[in-house]
C-alpha cells in the first residue's frame, strides 16, 4: 500500500473514533496542546505521525494506540 494511501486511512480511522466518542476537532486539539489544524491535517492524511504523536492522540481520545491503527479491512 502507498504511503499516502495509508496516511488517509489512518487519518479517516482517527476522525471515526474522534467522532463517536463525541469530540470535535478543537476538543481533540485542546487536550492535547495543538491548534485545530493540526488535527485537521492529519485527519486529512496529510500528516506522518510520528509514534508519540499517536500516543498524544490517543491519550486525547482516551484510546490506545493499537485501536488508532487497527484499520478495519474494510477501509484498506
Amino acid at each position: 500500500m502507498e504511503k499516502e494511501v495509508l496516511l488517509k486511512k489512518l487519518g479517516q480511522r482517527i476522525r471515526e473514533i474522534r467522532k463517536k466518542k463525541g469530540i470535535s476537532q478543537v476538543q481533540l486539539a485542546h487536550s492535547m496542546n495543538k491548534d485545530q489544524q493540526s488535527i485537521q491535517r492529519l485527519e486529512a492524511g496529510n500528516v506522518n505521525p510520528t509514534i508519540y504523536y499517536l500516543h498524544e492522540i490517543a491519550v486525547g481520545l482516551d484510546t490506545t494506540v493499537a485501536e488508532l491503527i487497527d484499520i478495519p479491512t474494510s477501509m484498506l
